[in-house]
């Protein structure tokens, strides 16, 4: 006779909390600090998971045209976003004294190859060859190439376009989905006349920028709080740290922030 399913069994709640095992080797034991980073950075991770199951889910009712739910699961991702960008307040309590006391613990281990989160850029259109090369011999990198190799979020919304009547330009459609998304004047002038003319249309286009921006803030959160954290040193992995992270603060969807100015 199986055992009666309880809260504990149901979440594996066990499991998880021994997921938590520091490195560090204090007086007393592992630097107190640890713990809270190894915990902000696996329920980030588990975060991303969620951020990709709604991603997928968001591609496919934008190519069945599917308005309602395609606005409803943007509109969760989004409060998602607002929930990790919360949790830099909580990473922000540590001091960089107290960062550095358990900081070489971590070698060569970088935020930088979370594959999970490189899985969401890819999705959003930002794509690059040279990443999967670096990320080579890390385990589960099959799914990164099978994103790099997969069409976009942004794919998915030209078919929802298409669907609703607009004659989005061939060569956008049959782009090369390996490539980073890059601006194009043909589809920002199809985006005005859907701001001017289809309200239901244009208001999914900006829950998109609000999906960008909301992406684009927490970047900007993250920057500032290694910027706190270890100021101009370079990052664990060999990264520059707050240098390199700050080039990356820039929009998943070009033509969409293209036309504002036009509007």
């Amino acid at each position: 006779m199986s055992k009666a399913l309880t809260y504990a069994s149901y979440l594996r709640v066990d499991e998880l909390l021994d997921l938590q095992t520091p490195r560090s080797h204090g007086p007393a034991g592992p630097e107190h600090d640890e713990l809270l980073f190894i915990t902000i950075h696996q329920v980030y991770e588990l975060w991303f998971k969620q951020i990709l199951h709604e991603l997928d889910f968001l591609y496919v009712r934008l190519r069945d045209n599917d308005h309602a739910h395609a606005a409803h699961t943007i509109r969760r991702i989004l409060t998602i976003l607002k929930t990790i960008v919360a949790q830099v307040d909580v990473m922000e309590t540590m001091t960089p004294l107290q960062f550095n006391a358990f900081r070489g613990s971590l070698e060569s281990a970088s935020g930088f190859q979370s594959l999970q989160f490189r899985e969401i850029e890819f999705m959003l259109g930002y794509k690059r060859q040279a990443l999967l090369q670096h990320l080579d011999g890390l385990p589960h990198r099959d799914r990164l190439s099978a994103r790099y190799a997969a069409p976009t979020l942004w794919d998915a919304f030209l078919v929802y376009l298409e669907r609703n009547g607009y004659a989005v330009p061939a060569d956008q459609l049959a782009r090369d989905v390996t490539q980073s998304l890059e601006p194009s004047p043909a589809l920002q002038a199809i985006l005005i006349a859907v701001y001017r003319t289809n309200p239901l249309v244009s208001t999914l286009c900006e829950r998109l920028i609000d999906l960008d921006e909301g992406f684009q803030e927490w970047r900007y959160r993250h920057v500032k709080m290694v910027e706190r954290t270890i100021g101009i040193k370079g990052g664990t992995g060999g990264s520059s740290g707050a240098a390199y992270l700050a080039t990356t603060i820039k929009p998943f969807f070009p033509d969409l922030w293209a036309i504002r100015a036009d509007l």
